[in-house]
């Protein structure tokens, strides 16, 4: 083989190495964005529910607009998504959940991590370890 031949078949070993960190490099990234969007989504499932318990009249069953009495539902805590189950913190006026996912955020050792609050008008989520 000639001095070319050699040189064209090391730059297509460094450019296969190359293009495969990359590529293992972006399937991380995007698991981890699944999993927090996933625990996200069931959440806000677990927040809807809650949310017609507080507008629901004691009456029928429900909070007459308190969260006072509301449990997590069985389905939601732990999902597929989340390695543990969610802390739920009931108050009258809020709900806080802290979910636990199943992959690994970006320092390389803890779990993603979702800390979601409820209140009467709204929700507001933020991630750790994103």
């Amino acid at each position: 083989m000639g001095q070319q031949q050699l040189l064209l078949i090391v730059l297509g070993v460094i450019i296969v190495g190359i293009a495969v960190v990359v590529g293992i490099n972006l399937f991380t990234a995007n698991s981890q964005q699944a999993n927090r969007d996933n625990i996200i989504a069931d959440l806000i499932a677990a927040g809807s529910m809650a949310h017609q318990y507080y507008r629901k009249p004691v009456a029928l069953g429900g909070g007459g607009n308190t969260f006072t009495g509301w449990t997590m539902p069985v389905q939601f805590s732990p999902t597929v998504v989340m390695s543990a189950p969610v802390t739920v913190t009931v108050a009258a006026q809020s709900i806080t959940f802290v979910a636990v996912g199943n992959e690994t955020g970006n320092d390389g050792s803890t779990k993603v991590k979702v800390t979601m609050v409820l209140g009467p008008n709204g929700i507001t989520s933020t991630t750790i370890n994103n």
